[in-house]
């Protein structure tokens, strides 16, 4: 049987190092997973059980396509409490994650040839879409000298007559920047020039640390016609199973998603979305203690690397990620992330996995395990470090 082009054309994403280690022989039990993106949280027992109470109560058949109204109002007052979004309900859709909410934004705006610009490091996972939408991707690196800024000149000298949106993640995966309002600005007034589509990946938006300030793109004076705002419970409630997100988007952008959803899943599960109304509703407390547990396994990780030899470590200001340079070992990150695995028993995923300007640099997730494993690891990492 043929596949068809979209797919074979297409270059296959892998999943790094999660792959590398599931395929090593023998008793794998004592290896860190510190590769992944999974939270280590269960997910807290109030939206637990508003999931359990609609599924008892009958709430098993099908809903509003673009999603359950309770929720959909919302998660409209939330944005416009929290992120300073002029939404209402009408504006919303929900999701089956933000990975879905990425790729229906995709679907419904890329033509075959359409060039789509990634800022690097990037998430691998927008390439696959982009491509099987169809579209080319467009890699602008970021200077880690310049602590990975957002660079509004390198991104206006990629733009083509083709190019028709442009992609960012903030707070960043896999860097942990929370970008500031000047980058937004800067990249907002390029995508106004351009007339340009902006899709926001904000997964990680209540992930952050420092009193750090985050900032939705799509708040910005010019941009509400032009931004695509997505956001998942998945990180911030450890809802990650859940699959369930929603995002935002211009009234005339609107009807073009819902063919997208309406042709794919129809619509989110029922009673998924009353443990989502939950999440949104509940007491902010929840969602403060589950970002106070991730602060502290930051400052493990952050504060351990900085003792390790040719290591060196930038404190994230937000998501579960640090983003290590250990260019001065001399090794590729492929290269040291290969050995830790081995040597180290620790997993962890390679810089040069979200592109070349993640060279040099290590990803290293510390919302995936308890702080006890993590404390582990990191005197693992020390001793392969302090050998090299």
């Amino acid at each position: 049987m043929k596949l068809a082009k979209r797919i074979t054309e297409t270059s296959k994403k892998s999943y790094g190092m999660y792959e590398k280690a599931r395929s090593l022989p023998g008793d794998n039990a004592d290896l860190i997973h510190l590769e992944l993106g999974c939270p280590h949280a269960d997910t807290p027992l109030p939206i637990k059980q508003a999931t359990v109470d609609a599924l008892m109560q009958g709430e098993v058949h099908y809903s509003d396509m673009r999603g359950l109204p309770a929720l959909r109002e919302a998660l409209a007052g939330k944005l416009r409490e929290f992120n300073r979004l002029d939404v209402t309900a009408d504006d919303i859709l929900v999701t089956n994650g933000l990975t879905h909410a990425s790729f229906v934004a995709l679907f419904a705006l890329i033509d075959q040839g359409d060039e789509v610009i990634l800022l690097a490091p990037y998430y691998p996972q927008h390439i696959g879409k982009i491509e099987l939408a169809g579209g080319k991707p467009v890699i602008v690196d970021l200077d880690r000298a310049n602590n990975f800024s957002i660079d509004a000149t390198a991104i206006e000298a990629a733009i083509t007559p083709r190019t028709k949106a442009i992609v960012i993640v903030n707070p960043a995966n896999p860097t942990g920047r929370v970008y500031g309002r000047d980058e937004l600005q800067a990249l907002a007034d390029v995508a106004i020039r351009h007339d340009l589509a902006v899709l926001s990946d904000e997964v990680y938006e209540e992930i952050v640390y420092d009193n750090t300030k985050h900032i939705s793109i799509g708040s910005l004076p010019g941009m509400k016609e032009r931004a695509i705002s997505m956001f998942a419970f998945t990180k911030s409630f450890a809802m990650d199973g859940w699959r369930v997100g929603f995002m935002t988007a211009p009234a005339d952008v609107m009807p073009g998603l819902l063919k997208i959803t309406a042709n794919d899943v129809t619509h989110v599960n029922t009673f998924i979305q009353a443990g989502a109304h939950a999440a949104v509703t509940g007491k902010r407390e929840v969602l403060t203690q589950l970002v106070n547990d991730d602060k502290a396994k930051r400052d493990i990780v952050v504060d351990a690397l900085n003792t390790m030899r040719n290591v060196t470590c930038v404190r994230p200001e937000g998501t579960i990620y640090a983003f290590p340079d250990i260019s001065a070992t001399g090794l590729s990150a492929q290269a040291c992330a290969d050995r830790i695995l081995v040597e180290a028993r620790v997993v962890v995923e390679a810089g040069s996995f979200y592109g070349s300007a993640g060279e040099g640099h290590l990803r290293v997730c510390f919302g995936s395990e308890s702080k006890e494993r993590i404390v582990e690891a990191m005197a693992r990492l020390k001793a392969f470090f302090d050998a090299l």
